[in-house]
């Protein structure tokens, strides 16, 4: 292998240039990967994370939350269905609040019965709501929310303590609180006291032992008038904006990996030209295919595991500077698996090189005056 090494220390720029191309290629596709996550967990985290397996929907609502009402009769009817181990109404609405430190923030709420499914399942410090008037919140500097604060919807000031933090719990990109159902409706009235009656937005289910969600769900659907249930996993991917964001992402990152295999196979490919008439004289003297090959692969796997390093390394700069509102992980996991994912591609990107020596005639070395050419 010390061929390959030699090559590299006398061409230090060359593969320098390669590596540091492939280093931010590779920190791109890590950037749009957690920039994608990142983005999905505020837009659905607060319904992704919470208890409920199957949630309900208003038939009109096209698997909207915002669009969706049931109606109380339709909660008793789900609850009475085959399979249906709880049922609960389960309530979501935007409003204006007054934190602690008298910022106005636009925030989430979703009422839920304690106890009952809909809770928040991610909470990392202090409890879930006991009693009405509680509520845990989403985690994240730039909520704005603590422990112990008292937060208030406006315009009627209805209080709401913060008694728990649960993390990945925002819901369209806003700060977000689980209280109990009843607070959910006293801050509806507070927002709009000429409100007549509060509707539920949804009912949160939990299957009885023994009965799938997907199955649960396809009877609900069958056998209630005027709704349609979705399983957890479904109602989640058909919340508004989630397929535009993983197609516009997945298409970035498709890009991407295409242009790390091409940066990777033409550099190899010309270099390996370039070197034709040397590489041509070692195997005149003895030197194996194999040997040449390997030489070959161990500068590619060099190339794209120090770029994939660098690129890590960018990645947690990026992560310890971005901006509280909205902030941004380095995962070790996804640098490790996304680097494998590049190298391999970079062996492909390398076949048209690797059959190019493997072809070599040792005998062209007394006939050959010059290498190169792509003939």
């Amino acid at each position: 292998m010390r061929l390959a090494f030699a090559e590299m220390r006398r061409a230090k720029l060359r593969f320098g240039l390669l590596t540091g191309a492939v280093a931010l290629l590779v920190f791109l596709i890590l950037f749009m990967q957690t920039l994608s996550s990142q983005l999905l967990r505020e837009f659905v985290g607060g319904i992704e994370n919470q208890s409920a397996s199957v949630l309900v929907y208003g038939e009109d609502a096209r698997r909207s939350i915002e669009g969706s009402v049931v109606t109380p009769e339709q909660v008793q009817q789900v609850s009475a269905v085959e399979g249906v181990g709880e049922a609960a109404p389960f309530g979501e609405n935007s409003f204006t609040v007054r934190t602690s430190s008298g910022e106005l923030k636009d925030a989430t709420l979703f009422g839920y019965e304690l106890g009952g499914p809909g809770e928040p399942t991610t909470l990392s410090t202090g409890r879930l709501p006991e009693r009405d008037g509680e509520g845990v919140a989403s985690a994240g500097a730039g909520a704005g929310f603590a422990i112990g604060d008292v937060v208030e919807v406006l315009p009627g000031k209805y209080p709401i303590r913060i008694v728990g933090i649960a993390d990945d719990a925002s819901f369209n990109v806003q700060p977000t609180l689980f209280v109990s159902y009843p607070t959910y409706e006293q801050a509806v009235r507070a927002q709009n006291p000429d409100a007549q009656a509060i509707l539920p937005t949804l009912v949160a289910v939990d299957p009885a032992p023994g009965v799938s969600p997907e199955e649960l769900a396809a009877r609900i659907t069958a056998e209630v008038p005027g709704v349609e249930a979705l399983d957890l996993a479904t109602a989640v991917a058909s919340l508004p904006g989630v397929a535009s964001i993983q197609q516009s992402f997945g298409l970035i990152l498709a890009l991407a990996f295409f242009v790390v295999v091409l940066v990777t196979g033409f550099f190899f490919l010309i270099l390996t030209v370039q070197k034709t008439q040397a590489l041509t004289l070692l195997r005149a003297v003895g030197a194996s295919t194999g040997y040449l090959l390997r030489n070959l692969l161990l500068q590619v796997v060099l190339v794209t595991v120090v770029g994939t390093a660098i690129a890590g390394g960018l990645l947690a700069v990026a992560a310890a500077t971005s901006n509280a509102g909205f902030q941004v992980e380095a995962d070790p996991v996804l640098v490790v698996t996304t680097g494998g994912a590049v190298l391999l591609l970079a062996i492909v990107a390398s076949i048209a090189s690797i059959r190019r020596v493997a072809r070599l005639d040792p005998a062209a070395a007394t006939t050959r005056p010059t290498g190169g050419g792509l003939a």
